[in-house]
């Protein structure tokens, strides 16, 4: 969602919050915009369309379709096993998922919700993937996996050499791939079956690192956004203010040569008197 907003021109602000339990119809993220709250990514999506931050208006309707398909790939092959790196994956929850997590909730939620979290994605997992003829677990992680490979594998070969899969414009279908593909990109696992895979295919990693780069180069840099915004304030406006004053001296100087030029007058000397006096009046210096 962050991604599309940047991608269409959304003002979208961030406020992260601790109490998820709690939110808007206890879903998260969740978009408030006066009084209007919206929540579920699809739906936020769609919200913003009507606002007019469309990511997608130059597309084609095949184009358009392709999107639906591609999104349709990532949450049916890629999404199983991203639950499964996160969340089942009993080295990766623990030493990194669990803890990310329960620093985001108050205690004593923080010993609960972290692992109902977890058996949610499993059982999302298993009640879609776990049927004939996967039984066991071992069996259903180890097609989550081939299934999410493959994926990869195609979205590869789609993207190509082109900055984006759609030309030169980022869209719905580069925020949706860009969401699924930077967390495993990026975060440290102890487990990485799926990340090397990823670093395999260089096209995806120089996706994901133009993307950070060009839209989240902030968070990037490791300054925290507020104060490098206000760094990059200053900065602005110390630009315009030396242009201002470069502009003005430059105007000063075209008057300067443009006004009539007079030939340096000579000082009449000071006369005195063999007392030290003045002499006369008359003999005062004078301009």
């Amino acid at each position: 969602l962050q991604a599309y907003a940047k991608f269409s021109g959304a003002p979208l602000t961030v406020n992260t919050i601790s109490n998820s339990w709690s939110a808007p119809k206890a879903d998260v993220p969740v978009l408030t915009s006066e009084d209007i709250v919206v929540s579920q990514p699809a739906k936020i999506l769609n919200f913003l369309r009507k606002k007019k931050y469309n990511a997608d208006y130059e597309l084609s309707a095949k184009q358009g379709a392709d999107t639906l398909a591609y999104i349709a790939l990532l949450e049916e092959k890629l999404l199983p096993a991203l639950l499964h790196t996160f969340w089942v994956e009993a080295e990766n929850y623990c030493s990194v998922t669990k803890p990310w997590f329960a620093s985001r909730i108050p205690f004593p939620l923080s010993l609960y919700l972290p692992g109902k979290m977890s058996r949610e994605a499993l059982n999302r997992i298993l009640l879609t993937r776990g049927g004939p003829p996967l039984y066991s677990l071992s069996e259903v992680e180890a097609q989550i996996y081939r299934d999410a490979k493959e994926c990869l594998n195609l979205l590869s070969k789609r993207l190509g050499t082109s900055q984006f899969f759609f030309g030169n414009t980022p869209t719905t279908l580069d925020a949706f791939v860009f969401g699924f593909l930077a967390p495993v990109y990026k975060v440290c696992f102890p487990r990485v079956q799926l990340q090397e895979h990823l670093k395999q295919l260089p096209n995806l990693c120089r996706f994901c690192d133009d993307i950070l780069t060009c839209y989240f180069r902030l968070t990037v840099s490791g300054h925290s956004p507020s104060g490098q915004d206000t760094a990059d304030a200053n900065l602005q406006k110390l630009t315009q203010l030396v242009n201002k004053e470069s502009n003005l001296i430059e105007k000063m100087d075209d008057n300067l040569r443009k006004s009539p030029q007079h030939p340096p007058r000579k000082l009449t000397t000071l006369k005195l008197a063999a007392g030290g006096e003045e002499s006369s009046p008359l003999n005062r210096l004078s301009p």
